[in-house]
């Protein structure tokens, strides 16, 4: 952990059970036109989106964002002439939404900004007004500053990134997660926990994302296994809400680690969600960090991490990083949520994969650099 530190996050957070009836008051001045983007059912969400004090276009979003369909959404905007994006939806729509809004505000192709695969070039002027509602508990991306998008053609994802990007408004009400099926709470969940654990074990961790991020653990402790088992389970949908939006600001400020750098390159390889293959992966990485660190770096404060780390997830003072590691598989078991190969994961791409892993922007956070050998026997274990 480094003496200085920063911290940035949406420049507004509203969150609590009931708070999407004040959605309306919230973008009062925000103009007099919108676009909407959400999930593929915008019924579901039909007396939100009435209820807003402005004339919109809805535009629905199908599955993680490709930049074709990044580039439709933002021709949409542009010609509805919206002044605001909402997005009301899972991670994919949120990003979807921060991409279209710093689209309008800085015109071009999503190609120009996109890191790794595209232009790269740097965003410098403001996003239009953004406000984000997620339906589902596991990204926060309500509250980080990059956007994933799919490159079919490079069979690769990458981010559009700038604190620009953050949403002017983060709107998070657990109530609004309560009809997430099971296998969606299953893989949102588990994402939203890797995502406060690396951020506890990143070398770019800092005391407010410490703190964050071991709430963010207590809460998935409470709230996960309970909301897969029972989604109407308000305590339970509320303690997973909590979760999410913890892990997405500790994200945002100390980074992640080698389960998202394999996950950015695996995402574009099998059409399975982001959450599913960080949670296939979350134990094999973790043991593999571990062990690292006790072999070349044994007084790195990550193993105390993760120690404490085990003793949020299990309830249990005495418990040992191992012992968090098997609460970890056992809870990946009982959300049922198999290996990689099982979703389709050819496993003759383990070699290229562990390359392009060890060069990720994620995999730079991570508490310790892992060998080829170390990434190679963590995916073959995830498989």
């Amino acid at each position: 952990m480094t003496g200085a530190f920063e911290f940035a996050t949406a420049a507004r957070i509203v969150f609590g059970a009931g708070k999407a009836l004040e959605l309306p008051a919230m973008l009062d001045g925000w103009g007099d036109r919108a676009v909407v983007l959400t999930g593929s059912r915008p019924d579901r969400h039909a007396e939100l989106i009435a209820a807003l004090p402005m004339n919109v276009a809805i535009v629905t979003v199908s599955g993680e964002p490709t930049v074709d369909v990044a580039r439709d959404a933002v021709a949409a905007a542009r010609e509805h002439g919206a002044q605001a994006v909402l997005s009301v939806g899972g991670g994919s729509v949120i990003d979807l939404g921060k991409t279209v809004a710093m689209l309008l505000g800085n015109g071009g192709d999503p190609l120009d900004y996109l890191e790794v695969v595209g232009r790269g070039h740097p965003i410098t002027r403001p996003s239009a007004p953004f406000a984000a509602v997620p339906t589902t508990a596991g990204t926060g991306a309500e509250v980080t500053m990059n956007a994933v998008l799919t490159a079919p053609e490079h069979g690769r994802k990458a981010s559009v990134r700038a604190r620009s990007m953050l949403p002017a408004l983060a709107l998070v009400d657990p109530l609004l997660t309560i009809d997430c099926p099971p296998a969606v709470t299953a893989s949102s969940g588990l994402d939203a926990l890797t995502q406060c654990l690396e951020p506890l074990v990143s070398r770019n961790r800092t005391p407010i994302t410490d703190a964050l991020a071991a709430d963010g653990l207590a809460q998935a402790a409470a709230g996960l296994r309970a909301a897969y088992a029972d989604g109407t389970v308000v305590a339970a949908r509320t303690a997973m809400a909590r979760c999410s939006l913890l892990g997405g600001m500790s994200l945002a400020n100390a980074k992640l680690g080698a389960v998202h750098g394999f996950a950015g390159v695996i995402g574009g390889l099998v059409p399975v969600a982001h959450g599913a293959i960080c949670a296939a992966l979350l134990a094999p990485v973790t043991a593999a960090n571990v062990q690292a660190l006790r072999d070349r770096d044994p007084d790195n404060p990550a193993l105390a991490a993760y120690r404490r780390a085990s003793v949020l997830l299990t309830g249990d003072p005495e418990a040992t990083v191992a012992d968090g590691v098997e609460w970890i598989a056992e809870t990946v078991r009982l959300l049922g949520i198999g290996g990689l190969a099982a979703a389709g994961l050819d496993p003759a791409l383990v070699d290229e994969i562990v390359g392009q892993t060890g060069s990720s922007s994620s995999t730079k956070g991570n508490p310790i650099d892992l060998t080829a050998q170390e990434l190679h026997g963590a995916l073959v274990a995830a498989l």
